[in-house]
């Protein structure tokens, strides 16, 4: 008998509400309405995942990645270039897409199986699930996408923290990392990437440049008060202070208009949403199931962290948005995706036991 468990899907479709909520007052109607299709065409796709269960989507996984792989090469060659970043594939007639949002999921479940097939044991164990991880990686910062790019860092270190790495490991790998971003990381950065990284230490120093959207981020949360200035009657969002106020900085119009108190609401039910995925987790038998849910944790908690640490000034603008709030339909898509897949292989757990 299939147990229903509503916390995980109640969770998310009320932080959703949230998200319609400010994205109506945030958004032109136009994109409301995209992004109401959007809604749809994720809770199709989740609809079918929960159809296929657990074993048949452990069998595709490295399919998956294959062909995520593959559409990440393909935008590179053919892709089109909005705000600077070459991460969008549009095939004929269809809607445009990021492969990148996609590829987030494919490398759960690969570094999933990955570690499940074969624990890491020596030095030379560690090749292929840093393969898997450096790939997606190097495609996506070259597009150049540098907030996909650390999301999945961020997922492939975490499944790799989880999994467990001997300290002497992790030092060489810190070291590594050391190493690689003034010789690598940073050389290859676009110049306004690397002027945001800079004016996060003071924002001040460019106020009409590249410290403009913290500045007026940070002004509009600060104004909002304890129950913020009324719904679509904040000055930063509606006067258009705040830039990609329906995106990535979607934080600072819900802050403004619904005050410290709805946005600390919002962030509760975050919470809620992370608890109940590290009980899922831990709830699980097989590590490869564990490591599923868990990646699934890392991947939404390191958004909502980077986003809102952004909007408050604590972190530099990386292009990062607010997973199931924020305007964008193949993240949409990607995170229900994201969070139906961790609902079936917890709901599937006693399957091959």
């Amino acid at each position: 008998m299939i147990r229903i468990d509503l916390a995980l899907p109640l969770t998310t479709f009320v932080i959703l509400a949230f998200g319609l909520l400010t994205l109506s007052t945030a958004a032109p109607s136009n994109e409301l309405i995209r992004q109401l299709v959007f809604l749809g065409a994720g809770i199709v796709a989740s609809a079918a995942t929960l159809w296929l269960g657990r074993r048949r989507l452990l069998r595709f996984s490295m399919h998956l990645y294959i062909a995520t792989m593959g559409l990440l090469v393909l935008t590179k060659l053919i892709g089109a270039t909005i705000n600077g970043a070459k991460s969008w594939l549009i095939l004929g007639p269809l809607p445009g897409f990021q492969p990148s949002e996609l590829s987030k999921i494919a490398l759960i479940l690969a570094l999933a199986s990955v570690f499940h097939e074969r624990p890491v044991q020596g030095p030379m164990s560690y090749l292929r699930p840093v393969v898997l991880i450096a790939l997606p990686v190097g495609l996506v910062f070259l597009e150049p996408d540098l907030g996909s790019a650390l999301v999945l860092a961020a997922v492939g270190v975490g499944i790799f923290m989880i999994r467990g790495i001997p300290w002497r490991h992790l030092v060489v790998f810190g070291t590594l990392f050391l190493v690689a971003v003034p010789t690598i990381v940073w050389p290859n950065l676009e110049p306004h990437q690397k002027e945001r990284m800079v004016s996060f230490l003071n924002p001040a120093a460019d106020p009409q440049g590249s410290g403009y959207q913290v500045i007026q981020s940070t002004i509009a949360v600060g104004s909002g008060g304890l129950f913020g200035k009324g719904y679509g009657r904040g000055t930063q969002s509606q006067f258009g202070f705040i830039p990609y106020r329906h995106t990535d900085f979607i934080f600072p119009v819900l802050a403004e208009e619904g005050g410290f108190a709805a946005a600390s609401v919002l962030l509760l039910l975050y919470g809620l949403l992370f608890w109940r995925l590290a009980s899922m987790a831990m709830e699980c038998i097989f590590q490869r199931d564990q490591f599923i849910v868990a990646g699934v944790l890392v991947l939404i908690g390191f958004q909502v962290l980077v986003n809102v640490g952004v909007t408050l000034g604590l972190a530099p603008v990386t292009g990062i948005t607010l997973p199931l709030v924020s305007y964008g339909g193949t993240s949409l898509i990607a995170t229900l995706l994201g969070l139906t897949l961790a609902y079936v292989v917890h709901r599937d757990r006693y399957a091959d036991r």
